[in-house]
């Protein structure tokens, strides 16, 4: 078992099987030591986080749906880059909250993502981000978050 992979496990984290694509896209591009994982919606096996963050959802849950981002973020690198989470750099996160009209707390939200990203990854995993607050994500989903990382030598 890999570094990465004991740590997930320590966590208590099994990563999901990865989704196809639902449209004209693929889950991940790579470019030499770049991949660009599209976005990954709060989504588990028995259905995931739904709903506006700050009408449906508590700040709680939107953290807890960012969280479920990263997992899948983790999964999909996983997939693209064949496997091996030990050469892994985050460079980059993009976070989308559906936000009801008086939340303004969407940093905290992204906040799931990025944290567990760290507390995976360490060193490795300290990123540049985005935090957005939206009208609406696809299927009605809390957060969505895309990322960019870096396979290193």
């Amino acid at each position: 078992m890999s570094r990465i992979e004991s740590r997930l496990a320590s966590l208590g984290i099994e990563l999901p099987q990865v989704c196809p694509p639902v449209a004209n896209y693929v889950s991940a591009t790579r470019s030499g030591n770049i991949v660009q994982v599209s976005g990954q919606l709060s989504t588990h096996a028995n259905g995931g986080i739904k709903g506006t963050v700050g009408v449906d959802c508590s700040l709680a849950d939107g953290i807890i749906a960012a969280r479920l981002c990263a997992i899948n973020l983790i999964a999909q690198f996983k997939a693209a880059a064949d496997g091996d989470l030990d050469r892994v750099r985050v460079l980059r996160l993009g976070g989308y909250v559906q936000a009801g009209p008086e939340f303004f707390e969407i940093p905290a939200v992204m906040n799931g993502c990025s944290d567990l990203i760290v507390d995976v990854f360490g060193e490795a995993g300290k990123h540049a981000r985005s935090a957005i607050g939206v009208y609406r994500l696809p299927f009605n989903f809390a957060v969505e978050v895309d990322a960019s990382f870096e396979i290193v030598d």
